[in-house]
């Protein structure tokens, strides 16, 4: 613990050297959460992004179905003053694939997400590997949304965060419509734009190689973290390098 947060620290103190750089270019963030979450997925991110001279805003989805969720990203982006890098976890790595389209939009960053070809459902995209363990914990309402026992949040979604946070991930999560899982692209963001991507190896809501899979599709630059589904939380710097990276990688071809 001590010699991750020397590290933290750190790495911390040179992402506030990316600031002049970072403000010459791209200056915009559009974060994207995933299902059973909402946009303070980002909170350990978004200082590290404004410390580099960045300006940083998190969508809130209101996970009623992929269109809804594609339109609140675009009225985001719609919003920025300039050209955006757009992130997405999770199931956000749909969203970002279909509204990365947007013309402001100039690079992708996939956080242990999906990252769809046009026409698959979301639903068959881990078709080939095992079910990860996470999923048995989802549980449908009369309407067909489904939430996550305390328990799929404790041991599979989150284990490597503190118990306080992982009881308030469990408490404040967003119910999440089934009709996801029938999802399609109609756009792939990733086939005309660069884009980056976080493997989270540990972890147990999509497939660690799956998400190496889509990172090779897409031909993304790939960092890989000893992390649990949500590495924004559980490595905040080391996800923010990568944003900021990417910033300035598109920056400096313009």
């Amino acid at each position: 613990m001590i010699r991750q947060l020397i590290f933290t620290v750190a790495l911390a103190t040179a992402l506030v050297g990316h600031t002049a750089q970072a403000a010459d270019g791209v200056r915009n963030v559009v974060l994207v959460h995933g299902a059973w979450a909402d946009g303070s997925s980002w909170g350990k991110v978004i200082p590290f992004l404004e410390k580099a001279g960045l300006n940083a805003v998190a969508v809130q989805n209101p996970l009623t179905s992929f269109d809804d969720d594609v339109a609140a990203t675009k009225r985001a982006i719609a919003l920025q003053d300039g050209l955006v890098i757009l992130v997405g976890h999770s199931w956000g790595g749909v969203v970002i694939t279909e509204a990365g389209v947007d013309p402001k939009v100039v690079g992708l960053v996939y956080v242990a997400a999906f990252a769809p070809d046009v026409g698959t459902p979301v639903g068959e995209l881990g078709k080939d590997f095992p079910p990860p363990p996470g999923l048995a914990e989802l549980r449908p309402d009369a309407q067909g949304y489904l939430t996550m026992t305390t328990k799929g949040v404790m041991e599979n979604f989150a284990p490597d965060l503190p118990v306080v946070q992982r009881k308030l991930i469990a408490a404040t999560q967003g119910a999440t419509n089934s009709v996801v899982f029938n999802a399609k692209v109609t756009n792939a963001a990733w086939k005309d734009k660069p884009s980056w991507y976080v493997v989270a190896s540990d972890d147990r809501m999509i497939a660690p190689d799956l998400e190496r899979q889509f990172a090779t599709t897409i031909r993304a630059k790939t960092i890989t973290l000893r992390s649990s589904h949500v590495p924004m939380l559980s490595h905040p710097a080391e996800v923010a390098k990568l944003i900021i990276d990417a910033a300035r990688e598109v920056s400096a071809k313009d």
